[in-house]
């Protein structure tokens, strides 16, 4: 009961769910094993994670190398606008991006392969923000790049309030000073 939405960029997903809705509230799948193997995405999660955050905060661009980790993501309250950036070394649209906002209104999930940089910068005054991964996550091997790399230009939303990100994300390279080469990749 879900509608599979491709993007500009092959793998990444924009998926909405059905929403069954009356006087006493709605109801909704917000994910089918079924359903996403009959459309092609054979993943297999195996850990949730849930993080809130205020207006202004953008987490990312992260990503691990040697457990990469593919994410379906959605918000639970509040909006975010949402980013993968392809890090795919081979892949004709490297160090492209795709971007979406997610909301506890529209309830689209966005669905990052393996390969891709991730972050989300939080539009409503808070959000509360869950993804399930297919490997978990191994701190030793996590990476990141700018937010605002100007090779990638990633269009993020006004805000009216300044971006606030941690002292890691603050500190990442830009995309041509990284080295990043996932497990499998040549």
């Amino acid at each position: 009961m879900f509608t599979f939405e491709k993007t500009k960029i092959d793998g990444v997903f924009v998926i909405t769910p059905k929403v069954f809705g009356d006087e006493r509230g709605y109801f909704m799948e917000t994910y089918s094993e079924k359903d996403f193997k009959e459309a092609g995405l054979n993943y297999t999660f195996v850990q949730d994670n849930q993080s809130s955050s205020k207006k202004g905060v953008l987490r990312g661009l992260h990503f691990q190398t040697g457990h990469p980790q593919a994410k379906l993501v959605r918000v639970l309250k509040g909006e975010v606008f949402d980013v993968a950036v392809d890090l795919r070394e081979n892949s004709s649209t490297y160090g492209q991006w795709v971007g979406e906002k997610l909301s506890e209104e529209n309830k689209k999930q966005l669905l990052i392969p393996r390969g891709f940089a991730h972050g989300f910068l939080v539009l409503s005054d808070t959000a509360e923000f869950a993804y399930k991964c297919d490997d978990f996550y191994h701190p030793e091997e996590e990476g990141g790049i700018m937010y605002n790399d100007e090779d990638i230009k990633i269009e993020w939303p006004e805000v009216d309030a300044e971006y606030t990100l941690s002292e890691k994300d603050q500190n990442h390279p830009v995309l041509r000073e990284a080295n990043i080469k996932f497990k499998g990749e040549n």
